[in-house]
């Protein structure tokens, strides 16, 4: 995979205790999550949420995040907003140095290969991907980089739903 441009400064569109905040909220959604199979944060405000697992490019430890997704072309799609941040998620520079991850969708568990969108494919899924979720638009216009749109392409179909 490569990054897009870095554009802009780098920094997060809130502040350090709202990050705080966030980082807490993000743990009990994963433990339920998990805990429940998928029953519980499966989806967010009707949203369909996958579990993310990456190797840290810096530490090599094992890193999750719960995220939205569009199942889409053969894979699990996400958008590397970071809430229209500068700086892309962490997620997403650690599928750049490793693109092999894992994936809980449900209860089901997998292996993905990660790619970048193609020019012509994010122009065919951003549609489809505000359908799933609008907040992207206003992420996108918070920013001057675009905002990259990645295909988890899974090593077993279960994860496709």
């Amino acid at each position: 995979m490569q990054s897009e441009s870095a554009i802009g400064s780098y920094g997060r569109p809130y502040p350090r205790s709202a990050a705080r905040a966030q980082r807490l909220v993000t743990d009990l959604h994963l433990a339920a999550y998990r805990l429940s199979g998928g029953r519980l944060g499966g989806t967010l405000l009707g949203m369909p949420m996958l579990l993310l697992s990456t190797w840290g490019r810096k530490t090599g430890l094992l890193r999750t995040a719960p995220l939205l997704y569009l199942p889409a072309e053969g894979a699990l799609v996400l958008v590397a907003s970071n809430g229209g941040a500068q700086r892309s998620p962490t997620w997403f520079y650690n599928l750049e140095a490793n693109p092999h991850a894992l994936v809980q969708v449900g209860p089901a568990r997998g292996e993905v290969i990660s790619a970048l969108a193609s020019e012509t494919q994010r122009a065919r899924l951003w549609p489809q991907l505000l359908d799933v979720y609008a907040g992207y638009a206003s992420y996108q216009a918070r920013t001057d980089r675009q905002i990259p749109v990645v295909l988890l392409y899974p090593q077993d179909n279960r994860m496709l739903h």
